[in-house]
């Protein structure tokens, strides 16, 4: 059976208008019960106001000389209160009769009642009955009289308050409707501001899955707008950016390893398939001279494959560290002393500041990080000296900083951000013989991050500095 899916605007749109649709349903129906609560308690205040209007208007038709009532005023008075939904009973200080709504027009009074009782039950849905309550009527401190209202109860609206309420029912179920109407015009529009950098994003992971080689142009294969409001669909749209900009120079690199792999292995191999050729079609002799050039062919090819399975095993986190205590200090002077024939052959000095400066670290490796950057320093200069120092870090996280400084012919600023890279040459011109295969100060940066340190490179234009924070 398939799963039913929905997508993430469609969800997006139904979630906000459920939600914000059920909000405004509890706020309508709050509104229509605080409405009508209050509209119920106006009312009865309404009713009770017009008993105590119906009691005052009675009594003063009171006259004590003759001690009775005015009975035609009292008509008078009583139909203009049927009217409004109060049927009037008047009787005398001794239960005697003095006027009767239903005896004086019982066929308005039954009118007036029916279309209450429709406006209640058919408007409202409210069922009740007609009910009756007697008041005395005083005079000067004594009851001269009792009248009795009858009304529909518990409580009733008059036609004008009826109207009203209707009027403000139909307008809040007008104001619903429209509400609802613009919550779901909004909630189409937001979700589709939130799914369309979603959706891009999705899309560009799809391409970037499907092939992650640059476009013609050399621009990364998928770049979206990542210019949002909102924090986190802008941080989405950064990270797959970045994504993809780091799988197209991931993929560049692997065809330049590939390339560099391939040139640095054509070169002893030719000489290798040159001389061999030569001796088995006679040209050459196979005495000890060829054979021995070609030996060191194969060393130099031994080295090399020797150097990038070091260098595999540094980045893919598989090298074993041997880590021992011992002093830095020692380290550095016992590296430099292997160079002092080298630099008195070439006619620099080599300067030593060091400090005593405690490690736990694999002795061995760090000597091969040293001895790379001072042998590169002595081979690059011809006039001048190289300075090795240590001294203790300023930066939090770590402890010592070696820095081995050089007055040779300096990196040029546009090498530095690749000097660490595979066979990467800041001079170009120097072949594998006198500028090595281009891996070592990879394999060094390699042995320094295993470490958990850092390694950089900078150059004023004469000279160059190489700095490892351990």
């Amino acid at each position: 059976m398939k799963r039913l899916t929905i997508s993430l605007q469609n969800r997006l749109a139904l979630t906000y208008t459920l939600f914000t649709g059920f909000a405004l349903l509890v706020l309508a129906l709050v509104i229509n019960i605080s409405t009508g609560l209050i509209f119920t308690t106006l009312v009865k205040g309404n009713i009770a106001g017009e008993t105590g209007e119906i009691i005052r208007a009675m009594g003063e038709q009171y006259n004590p000389m003759s001690r009775s009532f005015d009975a035609v005023a009292i008509e008078a008075f009583g139909m203009h209160f049927v009217h409004k939904g109060y049927i009037i009973t008047v009787e005398d200080e001794h239960g005697g009769l003095v006027w009767d709504a239903r005896a004086c027009d019982m066929r308005e009074c039954m009118t007036v009642i029916n279309e209450i009782a429709g406006r209640m039950e058919g408007q409202f849905g409210m069922s009740g009955e007609m009910r009756q309550d007697r008041y005395p009527v005083r005079y000067a401190g004594r009851t001269v009289g009792t009248v009795t209202v009858e009304t529909y109860g518990p409580y009733f609206y008059s036609e004008t308050e009826g109207v009203f309420l209707a009027s403000v029912n139909r307008l809040l179920g007008i104001a619903a409707i429209v509400l609802m109407a613009a919550i779901f015009v909004i909630s189409i529009v937001l979700s589709r501001a939130i799914a369309r950098p979603v959706n891009k994003s999705a899309e560009a992971a799809r391409q970037i899955a499907q092939a992650y080689s640059g476009s013609a142009n050399g621009k990364p294969l998928v770049i979206i707008d990542d210019h949002y409001q909102t924090k986190e669909l802008a941080e989405l749209a950064r990270s797959i950016n970045s994504l993809a900009t780091e799988l197209e120079e991931a993929e560049r690199r692997q065809k330049q390893l590939t390339s560099d792999i391939a040139h640095e292995l054509r070169t002893p191999l030719t000489c290798l398939q040159g001389d061999i050729e030569a001796m088995i079609d006679g040209v050459y002799k196979p005495d000890r001279e060829h054979l021995e050039s070609c030996h060191e062919e194969i060393i130099r090819l031994a080295g090399l494959v020797k150097d990038l399975n070091t260098l595999t095993s540094l980045e893919w986190e598989s090298l074993t560290l041997n880590k021992t205590e011992f002093d830095l200090a020692d380290l550095l002077r016992i590296t430099a002393e292997q160079f002092k024939a080298a630099a008195f052959e070439k006619g620099i000095e080599l300067h030593l500041r060091l400090v005593e400066s405690p490690v736990l670290a694999d002795y061995d490796r760090l000597k091969q990080v040293f001895i790379n950057l001072l042998s590169n320093a002595i081979k690059y200069t011809d006039t001048g000296g190289v300075t090795v120092a240590v001294e203790k870090a300023a930066n939090p996280g770590v402890e010592w900083e070696v820095s081995v400084a050089d007055t040779g012919i300096g990196i040029p600023e546009s090498d530095l951000p690749h000097i660490f890279e595979r066979f990467y040459r800041a001079d170009k011109s120097r072949s594998r013989g006198t500028g090595g295969a281009g891996i070592g100060l990879t394999i060094a940066a390699a042995i320094v991050r295993a470490h958990g340190g850092t390694m950089s490179a900078g150059s004023s234009g004469r000279g160059s500095v190489f700095k490892v924070a351990l």
